[in-house]
């Protein structure tokens, strides 16, 4: 199985990436974590992505607050998918992350999740993964159906709650 980076542009962006870990080690996917700056350390990440597939990845997910330049430099040094995370910080909520993040120029794109949307980026990683993995596939088949049946469970506890019927 390919690998997925999660690439960070600083640590301090690691609580909102945990979310990401634990989902890509529920559903047994191997992945490698660095800080890489876009700004900080852009020959690190620059080399980091212009190297991702002859070191087995398969995606690259890149998470940066702010100017959040990060996933678009990784676009710009492999064909492989990159998922941006903005993450919240500064005074605009997080907004000028996601700007940054999605607004990318024809010929390099970036799937862009939600601010601190790490859950989602890591199924969405998944989702590339299983395309050529069935085991995989059915991993994310049942941690979907884990989400449903918490959701059902949710609705059966409100609806005793409320002493109202299932329905």
């Amino acid at each position: 199985m390919k690998k997925v980076a999660v690439l960070m542009g600083s640590i301090s962006d690691k609580p909102v990436l945990d979310k990401t870990f634990a989902v890509l080690d529920e559903l047994r996917i191997p992945f490698e974590a660095r800080v890489c700056s876009a700004h900080r350390t852009p020959d690190r990440a620059a080399e980091f992505a212009g190297n991702a597939e002859r070191n087995g990845f398969g995606v690259i997910i890149a998470a940066a607050g702010l100017a959040a330049h990060l996933a678009g430099a990784c676009a710009a040094r492999t064909h492989l998918p990159v998922i941006g995370i903005p993450v919240q910080g500064g005074g605009l909520g997080g907004l000028d992350a996601l700007l940054a993040t999605a607004q990318m120029p024809p010929g390099f794109p970036v799937a862009t999740v939600a601010v601190n949307g790490a859950e989602n980026a890591a199924l969405l990683a998944s989702q590339v993964l299983a395309l050529e993995d069935a085991g995989l596939r059915e991993r994310l088949l049942a941690y979907r159906l884990k989400l449903k049946e918490k959701a059902d469970a949710a609705d059966r506890e409100l609806c005793q709650s409320l002493g109202k019927g299932n329905g």
